[in-house]
């Protein structure tokens, strides 16, 4: 059994808890940023898959296009999803169908239904609602798949509602391949090739769809957000890059078939195997056999969805204390799909946390609890600022320079080549001292404008000596000893922070750090 079927979604009591008491007013609407008016904005580009595609142990490029060509400019990036979407659809999730010719529903106070019609097909499921505790609406909500662990009470008081979602009612599980169940396959037959997550993801949309035509007297089509732990993060993830009306989307622990690189998660010690996920469930599409033992055959990988994402808001949590979820791999994907964020000028809008203590899988994480907060006010009640925070564990820590060979465009205009401006940073040390030995942590924080690379120097007290560290490169060992970063983490957006520590022996406390933008 995997980890996916151990879980609920427990984050979500605490983590959303924190929003606030954000006041709601019905003369005062919120106007979601970055979210788009339709469910898919690329379907009028040209795209034409070729019949093989070269092998490459690398993460393909995202801005090079099927025909070689790298992309320029901000617009050049609307069609080049539409080619990553496809080459996603058919090797890896397989085919998410438009919007089908029928599709009504009601919303109430309590519940949504969805009625599917489609070549003399039909289908329904429901979902419950939960409204907050104030104002007359509409209202912004967060899907959550599966249904679990929400705060409603605290969501209600924040303003935002929540889509209790049972994806299964849509695509179910412990069915096989050739009699798939549930609503999405009643329209499109049971022996579809798509896999159960481009199903739930197709769910999601129709619910959005029944929003839209509800007039909004209840709940704001353009400020829906969708959140899951564990198989339903795999499948929030998956919602979040197949619908662009999607404001906000916070998958939670998806290991394999989830975000990380199917590459890196071939080769990551203890990470569920590719034919582990495929064979599991049928959440990933028929034709990902192909692909299970040989992922360079991929023409696509998981950055690249995530640059689906893009430049909509994206929180990526993760727990690197369980090898199965493949941290590490997530990590590196992060990192990739940031690059797409940083060319379209978005840095802020996506952030990654994997540097948490509790290893509970689908726990409440107090780490969590600021950047969640910061996301759901910005992207749903358009209130405050992204976090734009990359926090990397260093049990799983990630190198991006390991993964790819292609370098990344300034889209926005200007010279692709040229950096971003030099910002301040501070650094912070909180120091654990035992009998003969310390560990450090050092918080290295940007000032008002974001940092392409930073140096923290320090001394240490006398007969101290470091005899390990992470995150960061060291020069000395003893007495005057420096810091710089790593290719994963000198990329700092303004102010946000990024971590490394080190181990000693000796005395560690009385360290005062300085650091310096390189």
């Amino acid at each position: 059994m995997s980890v996916g079927k151990r879980c609920v979604v427990a984050v979500l009591a605490a983590a959303l808890a924190l929003v606030g008491n954000t006041p709601v007013s019905a003369q005062s609407p919120y106007p979601t940023p970055m979210a788009g008016g339709v469910e898919d904005d690329g379907t009028d580009c040209q795209v034409t898959l070729p019949g093989s595609f070269p092998a490459n142990s690398r993460l393909p490029d995202p801005f090079t296009k099927i025909d070689g060509q790298r992309i320029t400019t901000t617009s050049d990036w609307r069609c080049r999803r539409a080619e990553i979407k496809r080459l996603a659809e058919r090797t890896i999730y397989g085919e998410k169908p438009a919007k089908p010719s029928g599709v009504t529903g009601t919303v109430s106070s309590t519940g949504i239904t969805v009625n599917v019609s489609h070549n003399g097909r039909s289908a329904s499921f429901s979902a419950s609602v939960q409204l907050p505790s104030g104002g007359s609406g509409p209202f912004p909500s967060v899907i959550v798949l599966g249904g679990f662990g929400a705060d409603t009470a605290t969501i209600r008081a924040a303003g935002a509602a929540v889509i209790s979602y049972d994806p299964l009612a849509v695509g179910r599980e412990g069915t096989p391949r050739n009699n798939k169940q549930g609503a999405f396959y009643s329209i499109y037959g049971n022996t579809s090739g798509t896999g159960l997550l481009a199903a739930w993801s197709w769910g999601a949309s129709r619910i959005i769809d029944v929003i839209e035509q509800s007039g909004g007297s209840v709940l704001r089509a353009d400020g829906v957000g969708v959140t899951g732990c564990s198989r339903y993060g795999k499948g929030a993830f998956a919602v979040g890059a197949f619908d662009q009306r999607i404001a906000l989307t916070m998958p939670i622990e998806s290991g394999s078939a989830g975000a990380p690189i199917l590459r890196g998660v071939a080769t990551e010690s203890g990470a569920q195997p590719l034919s582990s996920a495929y064979g599991e469930q049928p959440w990933l599409g028929d034709a990902f056999s192909a692909y299970t033992g040989n992922p360079a055959g991929l023409p696509v990988d998981m950055h690249e969805v995530i640059g689906m994402i893009a430049p909509r808001g994206l929180f990526i949590m993760e727990n690197p204390h369980i090898d199965w979820l493949g941290a590490r791999s997530g990590a590196v994907s992060a990192l990739g799909g940031a690059e797409i964020y940083r060319a379209l000028g978005e840095t802020a809008n996506i952030s990654y946390w994997s540097d948490v203590q509790d290893g509970t899988h689908c726990a409440t994480r107090s780490e969590w609890r600021t950047p969640l907060q910061q996301s759901i006010q910005r992207f749903l009640l358009n209130s405050g600022s992204a976090p734009g925070t990359i926090r990397i564990s260093s049990r799983k820590p990630a190198n991006l320079a390991e993964w790819r060979t292609w370098t990344t465009p300034n889209l926005g205009g200007g010279t692709p080549t040229d950096p971003p401006p030099d910002g301040d940073c501070t650094a912070t040390v909180t120091t654990n001292q035992w009998p003969g030995g310390f560990v450090s942590t050092v918080r290295v924080t940007a000032g008002s404008a974001a940092l392409r690379g930073w140096t923290v120097s320090l001394t240490l007290p006398a007969g101290a000596t470091i005899v390990n560290h992470w995150n960061a490169n060291r020069g000395a060992s003893s007495g005057a000893v420096q810091f710089t970063n790593t290719p994963n983490n000198g990329t700092v957006p303004a102010g946000g922070s990024t971590e490394f520590g080190y181990q000693g022996t000796g005395t560690g406390t009385g360290v005062t750090p300085a650091c310096a933008a390189t």
